[in-house]
């Protein structure tokens, strides 16, 4: 299966700007790539690359005043399956556990296990651990928090995502994560494309979407609280502890998001 993935982001800046972009697809799927999803800025600007501390591809520029339109339209290969579920994975202890992952199980700016610790095990402590003990998390914040963009926002946290029992992905999936990291499970915030191949119309306005990672049986799974269901067409763009590590684009200064667009689409062969 082939999938046309991009974006479209329409800046207008009142002085130059420094900006960082994470808007590329992931060298995990770099061997998937039929059209690379290059960056193109107009009016044409210096852009230059490097390496966060997660390993995600950042694009660096200085946004010149007035208007700056942001794209990337490429063709990434996927397998149209959807994603594995392993319920036989078992969760390790933390005395167990690779250094790489310990950052994953560690408080962040929105994922507060601090405040959150009591309640985690009150909900999942008699759940099975391992996998299951994952699943249990995701089906309760599904189940306790209602989808809504209009209550979208971008300072809330995963206990006011409790509290208020509203968001949207990344509000589910900071959540999520919350409660794995409670339980001495690491957990990872992702984002990327996810194709609405294989659900009913109608279909919603394109977006990015938020999912996690668990650590569970020696490796990393996809876990997705806000469609609770497997899913085709998830292209990853980025991981980090949560969404600022992860944002599509920090601006150094005042700007004004004109128009937003993203697309996933499934292409003939």
């Amino acid at each position: 299966m082939l999938l046309r993935t991009g974006f479209e982001l329409v800046y207008s800046f009142p002085q130059p700007t420094p900006v960082i972009l994470l808007v590329n697809i992931h060298d995990s799927r770099a061997a998937d790539i039929v059209i690379p999803d290059s960056l193109v800025t107009e009016p044409s600007i210096p852009v230059t690359s490097y390496r966060d501390a997660f390993g995600n591809q950042c694009k660096r520029a200085l946004a010149p005043a007035g208007r700056l339109r942001l794209s990337t339209n490429g063709i990434v290969r996927d397998n149209g399956q959807p994603d594995e579920r392993l319920f036989a994975a078992v969760q390790g202890s933390v005395e167990d556990l690779p250094e790489a992952v310990l950052v994953f199980l560690l408080g962040s700016r929105y994922c507060e296990t601090d405040r959150l610790s009591e309640t985690a095990w009150q909900l999942f402590s008699q759940v099975a651990s391992g996998y299951s003990r994952v699943q249990a998390i995701c089906d309760y914040v599904h189940n306790q928090v209602a989808f809504n963009y209009q209550n979208a926002s971008p300072t809330r946290s995963a206990l006011e995502t409790l509290n208020e029992r509203t968001g949207v992905c990344r509000d589910y999936a900071h959540l999520a994560i919350a409660f794995c990291r409670c339980m001495n499970i690491p957990a990872r915030y992702c984002t990327g494309y996810l194709s609405d191949v294989g659900t009913p119309p109608p279909y919603a306005a394109g977006d990015f979407a938020a999912w996690l990672e668990a650590w569970i049986g020696g490796r990393w799974h996809t876990f997705d609280p806000r469609n609770n269901v497997p899913r085709v067409g998830r292209v990853l763009m980025a991981r980090g502890r949560d969404a600022s590590d992860v944002a599509i684009a920090t601006t150094f200064g005042p700007n004004t998001l004109e128009s937003f667009r993203v697309w996933t689409d499934e292409v003939p062969a």
